[in-house]
């Protein structure tokens, strides 16, 4: 065992290298609504977040009505895209399969999107069936709200403070946080920016690691510190 009853994994960002596509494409639309901003912008403000969350914060910010054809107009660029560009995390597969015990994904992406990734970059093979999007928790739950956490527990019967949790935004740091659950914050994504590693351990992180080959040994490492407590 690693030392924790259950290891969660992000998706975006921390398994498949997925953020940064996000951030150009939600750059254009929003730039294209009236709202200039750079995907390097929208990768340090709204990663984690969902195109809908995203649209409200800015919104509220603004004062820019957007099209409810807006929302949907997202979805379909970005799947296009990742369909043929997204890639996993140098290392991600290896450092994963060296981590005994059980193992899931809560992720604030649709079910379909999650599967697609998955399956393309070959990491699919590694959480079976326990792969779980926050929009099927409940509506208006996704992160930074705690429940797909808390599912994610739930379906392996284990209490939260046995959770150790894998995540690269503030807002899903956060979620996890509220969840009753240890944080390691990773930087590995093209997305990352100047301070990212900052603001993670600011948002709740115990520790933040930039490759997923520090993964295992980080795990051992917080593992025992949780022994000695």
């Amino acid at each position: 065992m690693s030392g924790f009853d259950l290891i969660i994994f992000d998706c975006d960002g921390v398994l498949v290298d997925s953020e940064i596509v996000a951030a150009q494409v939600e750059s254009k639309l929003l730039t294209e609504a009236g709202f200039p901003i750079s995907p390097e912008e929208v990768a340090e403000r709204f990663a984690g977040l969902t195109w809908k969350d995203i649209l409200f914060e800015v919104e509220r910010e603004s004062s820019i009505p957007f099209s409810a054809a807006l929302l949907d107009a997202s979805d379909k660029l970005l799947d296009k895209r990742l369909a043929t560009e997204v890639v996993a995390i140098d290392g991600v597969i290896e450092a994963i399969s060296r981590i005994p015990g059980p193992r899931c994904i809560c992720s604030n992406s649709e079910q379909k999107r999650l599967t697609m990734m998955l399956a393309r970059t070959g990491i699919d093979r590694l959480f079976g069936e326990h792969v779980y999007s926050a929009r099927e928790v409940g509506e208006g739950r996704t992160k930074p709200a705690p429940d797909v956490f808390l599912h994610g527990a739930r379906t392996f019967t284990v209490e939260p403070e046995k959770v150790l949790v894998v995540e690269d935004s503030v807002h899903g740091i956060h979620a996890a946080a509220a969840a009753g659950m240890r944080v390691v914050g990773f930087t590995g994504g093209s997305h990352s920016y100047p301070g990212h590693a900052d603001k993670l351990t600011e948002a709740g992180a115990e520790t933040v690691i930039r490759r997923m080959a520090e993964l295992p040994a980080t795990v051992e490492a917080l593992a025992g510190w949780s022994e000695l407590l």
